[in-house]
């Protein structure tokens, strides 16, 4: 059946050619694709991955140059695609940025802090669907990256980091500035190269890509030796990938997709559990097909906002310890889960033992080691998110042929109650000073859904969750798995540098905007125009909350500056270029919103001085179960009286 269109039945009518689905999958198909695939994570380096060096065609056009191992990356990054490189050369690495000084196509970012490149690396790739990418020297620079890289594994996201390395003769001698940064990495990258030949170097960069892209995407390093760099090689393009045992599935079982569909349509209570797997995927417009026909309330994790659009009416919202409470009570009341690119992590199940008592659970995952991991698996499905979507819409559109359909109306009723009883909201200081969620929700509002948020880890970040409506997949970046303070900034930058026509927010605390704020010189300096918020409450804000609420107000070393402002963000902003603006008053907000709004030549930074004690609920305290959902202080939700 190669070369049929699938179709999704919809207003659009909108058409996406695939040319390897079965003619079972062709011939059933009613409700298809609503809209094209976003851009492909795998763009960039086909012609590598495709190669086959036996073949006549690829003989014919196979080329080889003499040149030098740092010049053959360089050509090696420009074949697979690479546009922009984020780095900071050293004495290791120097070898390959002679080369990188001539190239036409590739864009390289002077960064400030070898973190900053990695961070600025993920928020390129998640907003461009490509592989970003990092570079830095060996030893203190390659460390550096450590934390942006362990970011990106939790995450699934998609970045090569290359770092140079100690010539070969000396790997393993305490030379100067060697650290074993495969070594260090190796539990958090999804595979990583030592390349101490140079005619090694075009395969590697090839593999990099083609293992960072593939699968469950995730962070890929190679580290070069800086004598092979330096060496001379006969240079080949296109090149075979050597990796042997690395075949990621993608196309799930079709006997448990059956089984799923089974169980959904029995279920009297189902949800739709929907991870960041499906945004890496790609599956959004499935998923929304997926939800209407079955009519099943969704939840969307703190990975996957946007997945399904806030406004929708099956969208319960977002679960897990500052989740809404009629999605944590969803998850809780459930009789099953249907796991879509999701890993059942501690921020949304709470007290392992007691979350969904009463569910069975059909997951859906990529990643294999994922299934199972944390709870049982009744059906479990190994696959990519949007093939499995594809093939359960099939499976439900034959159980409701034959007259089997799932009723859930009551559940529905319950779940109203639940939405309507406890909405997301939050009070205006008594005092008159600046309410946080306010400003989160005003930019929201003014920026608009078309606007991407990053947001940095803390209360802002759950803020920026609850408080922005996310109405298209991809809009909102953060650091979800780490939790890693200073992500917002770089992040942003990269995000900006992928979508250069598109405005960007970061969306940073006082405390995280001071881990990373060195990267402001060069947006400024690279012409990156983002705009940043700092919610300046003046402390650690999250750790302050716990302290409140679990340490007696005792506010061990979480205030940042006392009465003084040190630093002035205003002044700090301004010494690195770009605009800096202050707001302390909710009448003011729109109108200093509105002007960075207008700024589009230079980095704005606004800070937003807000009140020291506010707090973000609904909250599930660590260690505790779902069912002891706080939505205030010392307030709990009448879940036996919720309808």
């Amino acid at each position: 059946m190669a070369g049929h269109r699938r179709k999704w039945a919809r207003a659009e009518h909108l058409h996406h050619p695939r040319s390897t689905w079965s003619a079972r999958r062709l011939t059933k198909l009613s409700v298809l694709r609503a809209s094209p695939r976003p851009p492909p994570r795998r763009r960039g380096f086909f012609v590598a991955r495709r190669a086959n060096t036996h073949s006549p065609r690829n003989r014919r056009i196979m080329t080889t140059e003499q040149m030098t191992g740092a010049q053959a990356l360089v050509r090696a990054l420009e074949n697979v695609g690479v546009d922009t490189v984020f780095g900071i050369p050293g004495g290791a690495i120097l070898p390959a940025y002679d080369p990188l000084f001539d190239s036409r196509k590739l864009r390289h970012i002077l960064v400030r802090h070898e973190q900053g490149a990695g961070h600025a690396a993920q928020g390129y790739a998640m907003v461009t669907g490509k592989v970003g990418v990092c570079m830095a020297t060996s030893g203190p620079g390659a460390t550096n990256l450590v934390t942006a890289i362990s970011d990106a594994y939790m995450d699934s996201v998609p970045i090569v980091a290359i770092t140079g390395q100690v010539a070969s003769s000396l790997i393993g001698t305490d030379g100067f500035q060697e650290a074993d940064i495969v070594g260090i990495t190796m539990p958090i990258t999804k595979h990583n190269f030592l390349v101490t030949r140079a005619e090694d170097i075009g395969r590697t960069i090839a593999e990099a890509f083609h293992v960072a892209g593939t699968g469950r995407p995730g962070p890929v390093l190679v580290d070069i030796a800086k004598d092979a760099l330096q060496a001379t090689v006969a240079f080949e393009w296109p090149v075979a990938l050597q990796l042997p045992g690395y075949r990621p599935v993608t196309r799930p079982h079709s006997k448990q997709v059956r089984e799923a569909a089974r169980l959904i349509v029995q279920a009297r209570r189902p949800v739709l559990y929907v991870g960041g797997g499906v945004l890496k995927a790609g599956a959004a417009a499935e998923l929304k097909v997926l939800a209407e026909l079955t009519g099943a309330p969704v939840v969307t994790t703190l990975m996957a906002k946007g997945a399904l659009p806030d406004s929708h009416p099956l969208n319960m919202g977002m679960p897990g310890m500052h989740g809404a409470v009629g999605a944590v009570g969803a998850l809780q009341r459930a009789d099953l889960l249907v796991a879509l690119g999701a890993r059942f992590d501690d921020r949304v199940t709470g007290k392992l033992d007691g979350f969904a008592p009463h569910a069975k659970v059909v997951h859906a995952d990529i990643d294999p080691a994922e299934i199972s991991k944390n709870r049982h698996a009744d059906v479990p499905i190994v696959g990519d998110a949007r093939e499995v979507i594809a093939d359960l819409i099939v499976a439900l559109q034959n159980e409701h042929e034959a007259g089997r359909k799932g009723d859930y109306s009551d559940w529905w009723r319950q779940l109203g109650a639940w939405r309507e009883t406890y909405p997301l909201g939050y009070d205006t200081p008594d005092d008159g000073s600046l309410s946080p969620q306010y400003v989160i929700e005003r930019i929201g509002e003014i920026a608009g859904p078309e606007a991407y948020y990053v947001a940095g880890v803390g209360q802002h970040q759950m803020w920026a969750a609850q408080f922005i409506k996310y109405e298209r997949p991809g809009a909102f970046l953060n650091s979800g798995g780490a939790g890693t303070m200073g992500y917002s900034v770089p992040a942003a930058m990269g995000a900006k540098v992928g979508a250069p026509d598109t405005t960007v927010w970061a969306i940073d605390g006082d405390g995280c905007f001071q881990m990373t704020n060195q990267e402001l010189a060069t947006c400024a300096i690279e012409g990156i125009p983002v705009k940043v918020a700092v919610i300046n409450n003046g402390n650690l804000g999250m750790v302050r909350q716990w302290q409140t609420l679990f340490y007696n107000e005792r506010y061990s070393n979480t205030n940042l500056h006392s009465a003084k402002r040190i630093p002035d963000f205003v002044k700090l902003a301004e010494a690195y270029g770009c605009v800096g603006l202050r707001c302390e008053k909710a009448e003011d907000v729109d109108e200093v919103i509105a002007k960075a709004m207008e700024i589009n030549d230079a980095p704005v930074v606004i800070d937003f001085v807000v009140h020291q004690d506010a707090m973000v609920w609904p909250m599930v305290a660590a260690g505790t179960g779902n069912d002891d959902i706080k939505i205030a202080r010392d307030m709990a939700p009448d879940w036996e009286n919720g309808d």
